[in-house]
């Protein structure tokens, strides 16, 4: 009787080569998820640093290109003035220092020229006398618009970056500030020429460039409308 072959089982070769097929795969398969997450990453990463700011509070300009610096250089030409005390104001009939400097974007200003009466706002971010001010002298001027005749112009000086409410830009920016701003510099030039004692301060200069009132602490509008008559007198 002749012996019967069996033809090998093919299937069981091929279950095999699948099976290797199999475990390349599983190897294989976390590489993309892991090179997709890294792409997010880096996406998140760019968007954030294109955006700008920094503990310095510095934000990016609309363009990007610029940036918005909470101090700046400031030139003083001219005497400064007396240290103001209340009742006893020894500036008054004296020429006002002439300050050169540059607003928190870097613009020119220049305050304290004859020629031009102007009332002074002196504010620091961290007060709380001037966070209720601002706002005040905001609708004041929201309601009634720039006064006739007369400049107004801010000063943003005593900046700390660890005290709250930095950095000041932003601050003015929530309160729809709508005074051109000088920025003080880090030993607050601009204020110590003006002998600030007390925030907010308050300087009106008239056309002579001569120094007509000073005031100190939170004012209502009739008095801050006082010092704009004084300095256009």
């Amino acid at each position: 009787m002749s012996a019967t072959r069996t033809a090998p089982h093919k299937g069981k070769g091929r279950n095999k080569a699948s099976n290797a097929r199999d475990r390349k795969a599983a190897k294989r398969s976390p590489v993309l998820p892991i090179a997709l997450g890294l792409f997010v990453l880096l996406a998140i990463v760019a968007v954030v640093v294109s955006r700008g700011g920094g503990d310095d509070g510095s934000t990016a300009g609309d363009d990007g290109a610029s940036a918005i610096e909470q101090t700046r250089p400031v030139q003083v030409t001219g005497t400064s003035l007396a240290d103001f005390e209340a009742g006893n104001d020894t500036a008054v009939g004296t020429t006002a220092p002439v300050l050169q400097g540059q607003t928190f974007d870097g613009a020119s200003i220049t305050i304290g020229k004859a020629g031009d009466p102007q009332v002074v706002f002196f504010v620091a971010h961290w007060c709380p006398h001037c966070q209720k001010e601002v706002p005040v002298i905001s609708e004041w001027i929201a309601d009634k618009g720039i006064p006739q005749g007369v400049s107004l112009y801010g000063v943003s000086t005593g900046v700390n970056k660890s005290a709250p409410n930095y950095p000041p830009s932003r601050w003015l920016d929530r309160e729809d500030w709508p005074v051109r701003t000088l920025a003080d510099d880090e030993r607050g030039t601009a204020a110590k020429a003006y002998g600030l004692t007390g925030y907010p301060f308050f300087v009106a200069i008239d056309g002579d460039g001569e120094v007509v009132a000073r005031a100190s602490g939170e004012l209502s509008v009739e008095q801050i409308e006082a010092l704009v008559d004084a300095a256009r007198r």
